[in-house]
């Protein structure tokens, strides 16, 4: 008996060194947190050709989604899709968004998909949460790379291609964070006006006209051997921006041949030069904190730094006082 427990012992074990030794050279890793974030592609070197050096990729997007929700858009195709930057732990902040300005129920006539972006945690119990989650709200897309800072540019890459695959009839798309208040009224009837002929290969934000700050303690540090150029293209803060759907296609192809980098906004400015869409400037678009007053509030689009209470109270305030003239 003893040895046929070690018989099968020793063949459960080659199966998985098998399987794991195959998943090592078929699978590209699923995460990035590098600052030199190039992706392992495996070469088959018998179909390698000087024709085909061109159009493999050398960024590609190859994250499995963990959570998915590819009929979101089956019934009715959405107006606008919001998606929303988050990370496992803030679970308040999406409540609140749920709750005031992301609920999708606000509009009636016109289809809103509120999405919450997310990779993978290394806590399997926030995993888990995220996954209940999920089931109660199914509003939550997860892909299979390491959630962190540095891999930001692959969670709204994530949401591009979520866009592209399940959503691409959509009108129009925002990608904003979840410490933003946005002022939906003015985001729908006086940028977007669901009235009017929708607009194609169109961007929008607060745009920004800058370069790689150098300094290695900064946040926002850019090595030179990552990116070279003394100046960034013209590109919107990634706390809110607004596209036409069709750019989610666009964006997320351009990325499969455009190197990655870890300032999500940046690396999408950079793709937008590519395909010679130039981002316009929107005032409306706030990348800091404001404080709240009612006539103030009224005339943006988006406010940075807000938390899930202030969320609350300022929704309320502003849903309570519209009869009120400033």
């Amino acid at each position: 008996m003893a040895s046929k427990v070690s018989c099968l012992y020793v063949l459960t074990v080659v199966c998985w060194a098998s399987a794991l030794w195959y998943l090592s050279i078929t699978r590209p890793t699923s995460s990035y947190t590098g600052s030199k974030p190039f992706s392992h592609l495996t070469v088959a070197r018998k179909n390698f050709t000087f024709g085909n050096i061109r159009t493999r990729p050398i960024n590609p997007h190859s994250f499995e989604f963990l959570i998915n929700e590819p009929n979101k858009c089956e019934k009715n195709i959405p107006f606008l899709v919001i998606l929303i930057s988050t990370t496992h732990k803030e679970f308040d902040a999406r409540q609140a968004i749920r709750e005031t300005w992301g609920d999708e129920n606000n509009f009636k006539g016109i289809k809103i998909a509120t999405l919450f972006l997310l990779g993978k945690n290394a806590d399997p119990v926030l995993n888990q949460m995220v996954e209940q989650e999920s089931q109660i709200f199914h509003d939550i897309i997860v892909e299979d790379f390491i959630d962190s800072y540095h891999n930001l540019t692959l969670k709204t890459l994530m949401g591009m291609r979520w866009v592209a695959t399940f959503c691409s009839k959509a009108k129009y798309v925002m990608k904003t964070d979840s410490d933003i208040f946005v002022n939906m009224d003015n985001l729908i009837y006086k940028l977007l006006k669901p009235s009017t002929k929708p607009r194609r290969r169109y961007f929008t934000g607060y745009v920004i006209n800058g370069g790689p700050i150098r300094d290695v303690r900064s946040k926002w540090y850019m090595p030179r051997d990552l990116y070279p150029d003394s100046n960034y293209p013209p590109f919107c803060s990634g706390t809110g921006y607004i596209f036409s759907a069709d750019v989610a296609e666009l964006i997320y192809k351009t990325s499969l041949h455009t190197r990655l980098l870890h300032l999500e906004d940046v690396y999408v400015g950079l793709c937008l030069r590519k395909l010679g869409i130039h981002p316009f400037q929107n005032s409306g678009f706030n990348h800091w904190k404001m404080a709240y007053s009612l006539c103030r509030y009224r005339r943006v689009i988006t406010v940075h730094q807000i938390s899930p209470e202030e969320m609350h109270r300022i929704w309320n305030d502003m849903s309570s006082k519209k009869h009120l003239r400033c």
